[in-house]
């Protein structure tokens, strides 16, 4: 999930500090001070997760796979919803669809993020945008066989994304040339800020959906492709996950997304004037660690 993106990691540089190894009575340096040293970035890891792990295609992979027999199981039951608060009365014999975010969730941007730590730099919009205007991203795995698949059980699909109109057109054309369903003569893409009341919360463009579908299925990668409330504490973005506890993996499916989120704007509060510095500093205050016996 994009979100018109914001800031949402930091750039964590840090100078080598010269080690030293004590020997007896002397001091002897270990490691000399390098110039040249890589700046640390938070997204490491996570980006080289997405792009060169196994396990992360194993798992985008066997989400979308138990979704297609959800979905078998979906399209035989009129009362199946996903958004029961939403959908109104006799919306059985509404027409099947199944609601997607698109970033992180079909669409894999990790190409964008690598650019971020191998140049030491921070997300920047226009830079994002050009990124999009490139139509290099790629499918994340499972994503285009699950909804050909929907596609052809006669499932309308649609893609709820924050990115933005100046962002549309080359996103459709990437996401048709990757293979997805794009909807015929129906606009399923549902970019933000598309009609006046479509801002980053997605909850307005669902309950559009929902007005002429049945909607089957929601994907995301972040709370708030299945929430206007994912800005929480902490506390109340747990709250919600309990109180909708039967949904996850029936009806609504979270892809993996170490790279960026609501998940990690939270322990800061969401207050991007923080600087990067202050803004990691709060990220290692809200860990819960194991501390050793003395």
């Amino acid at each position: 999930m994009k979100t018109m993106r914001m800031p949402i990691r930091g750039v964590l540089r840090a100078s080598a500090a010269a080690a030293i190894m004590f020997t007896g009575l002397s001091a002897v340096p270990a490691f000399a001070e390098d110039a040249t040293a890589v700046p640390q970035n938070d997204l490491l890891n996570a980006t080289l997760w997405m792009q060169r792990s196994v396990e992360y295609k194993a798992t985008t992979l066997g989400i979308y796979t138990l979704a297609k027999g959800q979905l078998n199981a979906a399209l035989t039951d009129k009362a199946w919803t996903a958004v029961p608060d939403k959908q109104g009365e006799n919306f059985g014999d509404r027409p099947p669809a199944i609601i997607l975010d698109a970033d992180e969730t079909i669409l894999d941007n990790s190409p964008y993020e690598a650019s971020l730590v191998t140049r030491g730099t921070d997300f920047n919009p226009k830079e994002w945008t050009a990124y999009v205007k490139d139509k290099v991203t790629k499918a994340i795995p499972g994503a285009v066989d699950f909804l050909k698949y929907a596609d052809s059980k006669g499932v309308k699909v649609f893609y709820v994304s924050n990115r933005t109109l100046e962002e549309k057109p080359a996103s459709v054309e990437n996401m048709k040339a990757l293979g997805f369903p794009m909807g015929g003569n129906v606009d399923t893409f549902l970019a933000s800020g598309q009609q006046p009341d479509w801002k980053s919360p997605k909850e307005n463009r669902v309950s559009f959906i929902a007005k002429d579908y049945r909607v089957l299925m929601m994907f995301g990668d972040n709370l708030g492709d299945f929430t206007d409330k994912y800005k929480g504490t902490y506390d109340e973005r747990m709250k919600f996950f309990t109180e909708n506890a039967a949904h996850w993996g029936h009806d609504w499916f979270m892809l993996p997304d170490p790279e960026y989120g609501s998940w990690e704007s939270n322990p800061f509060n969401n207050n991007y004037k923080l600087s990067p510095d202050e803004r990691r500093k709060m990220k290692i205050e809200a860990l819960e660690p194991w501390k050793p016996k003395e």
